[in-house]
């Protein structure tokens, strides 16, 4: 519980909590923001780490130059392991699905399921893996799906570019941008909040119209 506490308190102070980390190490935020972000993006274990308020807070400290910050730089590091991230879930989920293809139909598999996921990547993973994007949880899943459903890896570095390319610079752009306004400044912890909460609607709406229809 204690650690659930705490890990509410980094979410919702996000930005004081990151403001410490780069006094504390100065250019080596760079080295930890590109791992968290890779981490979230490349191992379906960590779906719960901030990425959308953190790109937002990473890019209004940047605009205030704490711990020598550069905004360029911190979108080319942030981009590189949005990119990387995917890349590594993808080739996990390519290397577990020939592995799992040759299973036989059972409780916990189907393989006619998966052969539909593999035809819905080939058509429409390229939308899935840009809007996912933006969606937390669904952004660390999507990856490794098209790698298990075989998204031809053409299609999939071109839509992952694309798809990491939007969420990185629009997020810590805005932070850049707004962050550092008066207003924005005096209540970041409720446009954490707000960012958080719009990030995940799309999945309430999604899970009540399943509910709904079911």
């Amino acid at each position: 519980m204690e650690l659930l506490t705490q890990f509410i308190d980094i979410v919702l102070h996000l930005d004081v909590h990151l403001a410490l980390l780069v006094q504390q190490y100065g250019l080596w935020i760079y080295a930890i923001l590109f791992f968290i972000i890779f981490a979230e993006t490349g191992f379906v274990v960590f779906p719960f780490l901030p990425g959308d308020s953190l790109l937002f807070v990473a890019g209004a400290l940047a605009a205030l130059g704490q711990g020598g910050m550069d905004i360029t730089t911190l979108c080319a590091v942030l981009l590189a392991a949005a990119v990387l991230g995917n890349t590594v879930n993808y080739q996990i989920g390519r290397f577990l699905g020939p592995k799992v293809f040759h299973w036989e139909n059972s409780r916990i598999f189907n393989k006619a399921a998966l052969q539909k996921t593999h035809a819905f990547y080939e058509l429409h993973g390229g939308k899935t893996l840009i809007i996912s994007r933006f969606l937390p949880l669904f952004r660390t899943f999507a990856p490794f799906v098209a790698g298990i459903g075989a998204m031809s890896w053409a299609r999939f570095t071109f839509f992952n570019l694309i798809g990491a390319a939007a969420w990185v610079l629009s997020l810590c752009l805005a932070g850049y941008w707004l962050g550092n306004l008066p207003w924005v400044k005096q209540n970041l912890s409720l446009l954490i909040l707000a960012i958080i909460a719009v990030s995940l609607l799309p999945a309430a709406i999604g899970y009540l119209q399943h509910r709904r229809s079911a």
